[in-house]
């Protein structure tokens, strides 16, 4: 789950001697922006970007919930309380949303779908009431992970109950990752890969340099800068918007559902920025942190080694925190 707080843009300019190919295009309700560089001579462009497309294509028959055939789709739709054949992707990617699910405690859940429409943030609109408790605990019922059981080899999933899932706080992550294993297996030695703002690099970009990205940081004037960070060879993903909300009675209620109460965030923390091996974990920590929220987020990211990078409202405005293992893809730290 992404916001417009990452700038995936490279911040050098292009060497004059290194040859470097731009594709885009939509997919999963957003757009891709791919950089490729020195491309290998036998790799042709048009015949990459028709590969790329047909590989996202394959993600959002495999993953997407609006695609009323797609694999995710025909599995809700499924048995309760039977194993389901699934293909390997969804099951890695179930597999590691389960993992995400059990490290943060609950609060990154792929059920969560219900609780979100009845706050009005996914297809259905704005409720013109607040939503009542009792409404909300029965929703909770039909939400949480523990429904699910992953088999594999084979791959089979069971619901023991009815949850819904819905892989739109992972999938773009995974369609970064999937299309970064295509460039590789291509001979591309340096890219960046970029979906709705998740993103994955690998090697340098056209000015020779390390990958470098923006991540939006706004001042207590209101203006708002970037600051860069060191990304070659990572993924990074960012949830939370703090501009991204609806007010009822005087009261902001947040686009993030806490699927542990199910009600919108009410802590200070505006954004949460993770760096990771791969991009479908990064999506899924930035959107568990981001609802644990800064405090609790910082000590699941200081146990575990992981690269988080927070930005926290305050009175005057906003305050940056991050995680230890952060610091050395500062701009200026040492790495």
């Amino acid at each position: 789950m992404c916001t417009s707080l990452l700038t995936a843009a490279f911040l050098t300019g292009c060497g004059p001697d290194t040859e470097s190919w731009k594709l885009s295009g939509p997919t999963m309700g957003t757009r891709y922006h791919i950089t490729v560089v020195a491309p290998p001579a036998e790799v042709a462009k048009e015949s990459l970007q028709e590969l790329i497309e047909q590989e996202l294509e394959a993600v959002n028959r495999e993953m997407s919930t609006y695609i009323p055939d797609s694999e995710l789709m025909r599995f809700n739709a499924g048995p309760i309380g039977e194993p389901v054949a699934i293909s390997e992707p969804l099951a890695d990617v179930v597999g590691l949303s389960i993992d995400i699910n059990e490290r943060s405690g609950g609060a990154f859940d792929i059920t969560v779908g219900p609780l979100v429409n009845l706050w009005g943030f996914g297809p259905t609109p704005e409720p013109e009431k607040v939503p009542g408790q009792e409404e909300i605990d029965r929703l909770l019922g039909l939400v949480g992970s523990d429904a699910l059981e992953l088999e594999r080899n084979p791959p089979r999933l069971t619901r023991t109950r009815d949850v819904q899932l819905d892989l739109s706080a992972i999938a773009k992550g995974h369609g970064v990752d999937r299309v970064a294993q295509l460039l590789e297996e291509q001979g591309i030695e340096n890219y960046l890969v970029e979906i709705g703002g998740e993103l994955r690099t690998l090697g340098h970009n056209p000015g020779g340099d390390e990958w470098r990205i923006g991540i939006e940081s706004p001042t207590r004037a209101g203006q708002v800068v970037h600051k860069p960070v060191r990304v070659s060879g990572r993924a990074v993903a960012t949830s939370g918007d703090y501009r991204n909300y609806y007010e009822r009675d005087g009261v902001r209620y947040s686009h993030s559902i806490d699927p542990r109460t199910g009600r919108p965030l009410q802590h200070r923390l505006a954004s949460v920025t993770v760096i990771a091996d791969i991009c479908a974990e990064a999506d899924g920590l930035a959107t568990a942190l981001n609802v644990m929220g800064a405090d609790a987020g910082l000590k699941l990211a200081e146990r575990e080694g992981l690269a988080v990078f927070m930005l926290v409202k305050t009175d005057n405005g906003f305050e940056e925190r991050f995680s230890s293992a952060f610091t050395p893809y500062l701009e200026g730290s040492e790495s």
